[in-house]
């Protein structure tokens, strides 16, 4: 039976392929009461796509969109694995992320000045297990928004890609990814590139550059089928007024500032932002004057003025790049901002640092732990992960000079600290090499651009100043560009007023070798690949010149761990012997822990850690493992407990676990007519490992063996 749609219409189901496999859109079957919705079927993953329109414009200053990814547990077939909650609740790290993954291609293309409140939910109803599904979610929430009637200039598609093998490939099944150098996340329109993020170890930037290509012809199928869609849905049209600044207003403004911008400002921050402001004033004092208006009557209309300046501000700092290829604070368009740098800055912690470019400023600060410490993770993707490697990033009002409550991190903070975590994450040291948590925290201490970037560089000196054995120095720079026409100028080392005014904002890490991790937002709509390549390559230039200062800082990673940080010893078991440390119900291994003070974790490999800030307190907790998992050695001699007598011998317990037998014969040099004559139980005697037969069986003897003092 065919399911019923309340409102009559006919489902209507286009299909294409992509990469290998068919792709599927659906409309009319669920979600009736939305403005639009999609369901998208690609494998085995399903992924529902809705797009709610509010009825009316919202008196806001910026555009109230927002764009949701909700990750389900049954989509793979789980319950969530906390104890006391069942059901989704707070969307996970890497759930905002993906959210941030979808908005970022797809905001840019609403027009500037649109106040309608849209909200776009990408929801995982089955999840294909060989494949990941956020950029099934990303055409989902496209393709909902193609249905609306919204002047939304899309559709919009993305691909994950990687290098398996020096080929090219998406949708990479689990084992691929591990292979992998690269993961690169493309999304784009028809005629161009919208937005770029990307993990890499260590990759060439021509290698990333035919990645972006590649994966841009291959989306073309999915732009394809979502024009289909919405051809054959015809949606009407929705009527809506664009908020934009009075052109009237603008045009006073214009003329007013007409002289006084341009070379006078073009001056280092913070100095040009104190002349810009004193502007600013001067501006609204002669508005005011020019319009007859007290103070108060002025404050009603002094937003609507106060745009004006800043779009003409905006405009000003785009003529000075394209006309003059000066920049707002005088620099030239490679040129990089002033670099200092410090570690070791904070006494107790493990490793500390202290990043500053220009007026932006990052402290950042390492703790090391045992991986007991490992953040676990449980998402509907991941059963049983653990991050061992944790960036966390804060940027408190007070960094910008605003009042601003504080509470948890939003959006911004999770990307920055992740998008820092990925630049750092193909350096760091194995588990084997290095087995450590580490948790590093960049404390944002003033922002004028480029933010994350300063929190790459300042993590990465604290991981080298904590001792941490990376492979690689990091360091990262944010690009920006103003496009003219067809000819684009691209900017190394962005500050805010060219991220406000600019088209572009591409970050950019890397080792001297390659590329760790990018990502780009474009406020155009779609960049050729080619200008993509001409940032990259400048990028580079500017990348090396802070590795450089970086460098003269500290050139290396500390051959000794801070004194407060603790120490770990590693000790690899044979798995079988995993119980006899742990002990029944765990009893041993806490004894072991509260009476010597030292950590132990256990992996189920039988990589054991021991990590104590005392040594002495390892070397009991080694002493006492080692003992527990010791294997016999026939030709040694062992001090053991006599645990059974019987008239033939007895058993003599050598090691934890490990009991050996002594014949009659072989108590004595002298003959021994009962066991009892010779031992008791409980007894302490030394015994010599003489044989063990094939069935694991140990043969001791007490002739000749010195025996310990009563």
């Amino acid at each position: 039976m065919s399911i019923i749609n309340p409102s009559g219409k006919d489902i209507i189901r286009v299909t294409t392929e992509l990469c290998g496999r068919p792709l599927t859109l659906e409309v009319n079957r669920v979600g009736f009461r939305s403005t639009a919705s999609v369901l998208v079927r690609y494998g085995d993953t399903v992924v529902l796509g809705t797009a709610q329109v509010g009825s009316r414009p919202v008196t806001l200053d910026y555009f109230p969109l927002s764009i949701d990814y909700e990750e389900k547990f049954y989509a793979s077939g789980k319950i969530s694995g906390s104890r006391f909650i069942k059901r989704e609740g707070r969307p996970s790290d890497e759930a905002v992320l993906i959210g941030r993954l979808i908005d970022r291609p797809i905001r840019p293309l609403f027009p500037k000045g649109y106040r309608q409140e849209v909200q776009v939910v990408a929801t995982v109803l089955s999840m294909d297990p060989s494949f990941r599904p956020d950029m099934v979610a990303m055409v989902a929430a496209s393709s909902a928004l193609m249905l609306t009637g919204t002047p939304f200039d899309g559709p919009v598609a993305g691909l994950r890609v990687g290098r398996v093998n020096g080929e090219f490939k998406a949708f990479l099944t689990p084992e691929e990814r591990e292979q992998s150098d690269l993961d690169l996340v493309v999304a784009g329109i028809e005629r161009g590139i919208t937005m770029v993020e990307a993990g890499a170890k260590e990759v060439p930037e021509d290698v990333i550059v035919d990645a972006i290509a590649w994966a841009h012809q291959a989306m073309q199928p999915a732009i394809a089928l979502q024009r289909e869609l919405a051809n054959k849905v015809a949606p009407a049209p929705q009527e809506y007024e664009l908020v934009l600044p009075n052109e009237d207003i603008q045009a006073v403004a214009n003329q007013w500032v007409d002289g006084k911008l341009g070379e006078k400002i073009r001056r280092p921050y913070p100095e040009r932002n104190e002349v810009v402001n004193e502007i600013r004033w001067a501006f609204h004092e002669a508005m005011a004057e020019q319009l007859g208006l007290d103070a108060e009557e002025y404050a009603a209309v002094r937003d609507e003025y106060d745009e004006a300046f800043t779009l003409a501000l905006h405009n000003d700092v785009r003529r000075g790049i394209v006309e003059e290829h000066t920049r707002p604070d005088g620099r030239a368009l490679t040129e990089i901002r002033p670099l200092s740098s410090e570690v070791g800055i904070l006494p107790r912690t493990h490793g500390s640092s202290l990043f500053t470019r220009g007026v932006t400023q990052g402290m950042n600060i390492v703790t090391l732990a045992p991986l007991s410490y490992a953040q676990l993770v449980d998402t509907m993707e991941v059963t049983e992960g653990e991050r061992r490697y944790m960036h966390h990033y804060n940027a408190p009002g007070y960094t910008v000079g605003e009042v601003k409550r504080l509470g948890s991190p939003g959006r911004r903070e999770i990307g920055h600290g992740y998008l820092a975590e990925r630049a750092l994450t193909a350096v760091l040291p194995s588990e084997e090499e290095f087995p450590y948590a580490i948790r590093s925290v960049t404390e944002i201490m003033s922002q004028n651009g480029s933010t994350s970037m300063a929190a790459t560089c300042s993590s990465c000196l604290a991981l080298m100043d904590a001792g941490v054995p990376i492979k690689a120095p990091v360091s990262g720079i944010a690009m920006g560009l103003m496009m003219d026409g067809d000819t684009p100028y691209v900017l190394s080392d962005i500050a805010d007023a060219e991220d406000f005014a600019g088209d572009m904002d591409f970050k950019v890490t890397g080792t001297s070798k390659g590329i760790t991790a990018l990502q780009m937002d474009m406020k155009v709509h779609g960049l050729p690949v080619q200008v993509l390549r001409q940032a990259l390559e400048q990028s580079k230039a500017g990348r090396a010149h802070i590795l450089e200062h970086m460098l003269s800082v500290l050139p290396a990673p500390r051959k000794e761990l801070s004194p407060y940080a603790p120490r770990i010893e590693k000790l690899k078991i044979n798995p079988d012997k995993i119980g006899a440390v742990i002990g029944k119900g765990g009893e041993t291994i806490n004894k072991i822990t509260s009476e010597t003070g030292a950590e132990v974790d256990i992996k189920e490999d039988g990589l054991i850690t021991i990590a104590s800030p005392n040594g002495e307190a390892i070397e009991k907790a080694l002493a006492w493992i080692k003992s527990l998992v010791e294997e016999p050695e026939v030709g040694r001699t062992y001090t053991g407990t006599v645990v059974t007598i019987k008239d033939f011998g007895a058993f003599v317990n050598i090691l934890p676990g490990v009991d050996g037998m002594v014949h009659i014969s072989q108590l004595s040099n002298k003959r021994v007519e009962k066991v009892t004559d010779v031992l008791q139980e409980g007894q302490r005697v030394a015994v010599l490992l003489t044989g063990i037969d094939e069935r694991g069986r140990l043969s001791l003897t007490m002739k000749n063996v010195e025996q310990p003092a009563a």
